[in-house]
Formats: C-alpha cells, sequence, structure tokens
C-alpha cells in the first residue's frame, strides 16, 4: 500500500521537476527580450513591418513575462502541502493565476495569434488555445466562487495543463524532427495544434483516472485547520 501511494507522489515530484526546470529556462529565454532590441532569437522571424507594430510588441512582452509567473503559480496549487494551513497563500496564488492569464496572458497571446507564422492554419490553431485558455481558467475561478471543489479542480487541470502547452509544443516539436524527420512547417504545423489538444486529452484521461479526486482529498487536508477540535468543514476560497 506504501509502494502504491508513494509512486503517483514520485510522478507528481518528477513532473513538477521538469515544470521547474522548464520555468527557469524559459526565464533565460525571456531576459533577453527585456533589452527590447527587436532583432532577437524570435523576433528574427518576424517582418520588419510586424516587428514595428506597437500592437504585436505590447502583446510580445506582456506575453512572455506574464507566462513565466503563470506557470510557477499554477504549479504551487498542485502540490497542497507546500500550503498546508496556510489557506491565504493559496487563495493569494489563485487569483494571481486568474487574473494573470484571463487579464493578460491569454489576451497578449490572442495578439500574438493574429501574427503567427503558418498561415491560417497556425493563426486559428493559437487563437483556439488562447479562448479554450481563457475559458477554462474562468470555469475554474467560476467554480471555486461556488465551492463546487471538484469542479473547480477538474477545471484547473484542464487550465494548467492549457498552460503547459508551451513546454508541450517544444517537447512535440523534438521529438517530431528527430525521431520522425518531418519537415520543420510540417512540425511547427502540427504541434500548434497538438501541443494544447494533446494535453486537454491528457487533463480528461486523469480526471478520469481519479487523479483530481485525490488531489481534492489532499487539498482539503491541507486546508483543514491544524486543531484536533476543529469540525468545520476546510474552505480553501
Amino acid at each position: 500500500m506504501a509502494a502504491a501511494t508513494s509512486f503517483p507522489r514520485l510522478v507528481q515530484g518528477l513532473l513538477g521537476l521538469g515544470v521547474v526546470l522548464f520555468t527557469g529556462l524559459m526565464l533565460t529565454k525571456v531576459v533577453p527580450y527585456l533589452s527590447f532590441e527587436p532583432g532577437i532569437d524570435f523576433l528574427t522571424t518576424k517582418a520588419a513591418e510586424t516587428n514595428a507594430s506597437a500592437l504585436f510588441r505590447l502583446g510580445f512582452y506582456v506575453h512572455i513575462t506574464s507566462s513565466l509567473w503563470v506557470m510557477a503559480t499554477g504549479l504551487v496549487q498542485f502540490f497542497p502541502r507546500l500550503w498546508a494551513g496556510r489557506r491565504a497563500l493559496h487563495r493569494t496564488l489563485g487569483k494571481v493565476y486568474v487574473a494573470s492569464i484571463l487579464l493578460l496572458a491569454a489576451p497578449s497571446g490572442l495578439i500574438l495569434a493574429l501574427y503567427a507564422n503558418g498561415g491560417l492554419v497556425a493563426k486559428v490553431g493559437f487563437s483556439l488555445q488562447c479562448i479554450v485558455w481563457w475559458l477554462s481558467t474562468w470555469q475554474a475561478y467560476r467554480t471555486a466562487r461556488q465551492r463546487q471543489w471538484q469542479a473547480h479542480t477538474d477545471w484547473m487541470l484542464r487550465s494548467y495543463l492549457v498552460t503547459l502547452a508551451a513546454m508541450s509544443l517544444r517537447l512535440e516539436s523534438f521529438g517530431l524532427f528527430y525521431l520522425f524527420q518531418t519537415k520543420p512547417i510540417e512540425t511547427y504545423l502540427t504541434v500548434t495544434w497538438l501541443s494544447w489538444t494533446g494535453n486537454l486529452l491528457l487533463a480528461e484521461v486523469l480526471i478520469q483516472a481519479g487523479v483530481t479526486r485525490r488531489l481534492l482529498r489532499t487539498a482539503l487536508a491541507a486546508a483543514a485547520p491544524h486543531s484536533s477540535v476543529s469540525n468545520a468543514k476546510p474552505q480553501l476560497v
């Protein structure tokens, strides 16, 4: 029984470590852009008129910065023992995560989708990703306000796995290009869709497998007052 319990925790820990490492890697990629020079890495793939667009530049810088703390704050929510007995921390990080996606990361992603390379297929793919990201995050927030904890946990998982589409995109690009020798444009257009639809499918598999139910039990136990005499129902929000 102990081994069966520890294995999911091991997988959870390894996945969490992977996200932390990816977030750190993305931080090193973002810092050079803060010089606001147009001739850096990704920006060199854009036409001069695109780089000269104030709308594009606004969307780009808002997106690359807000997405970093979205990944970080969202990750903590899936490790309830990190905020055990500190419900205010959970609420604060949750509000930062939700507000950052709804007001910053998803809208700025939509702006970038308008300028996406790859034509209509890429533009539609990235646009739908941002819309699904926004809606799933809104549902996570709405169900939390209604204290529908199971639905809230399910929607948070969907939202966060769409958040991790950036990580999936890079891993899938590597796999398709180096393992299956797909052409660059084929790789790009495939991962434009697969990175977030595949993550949503994974979310549904995990939900049906009972992962969010187990996570919710752990979260409620972590949110409970540290008192042996209290019988009050734990509140997450």
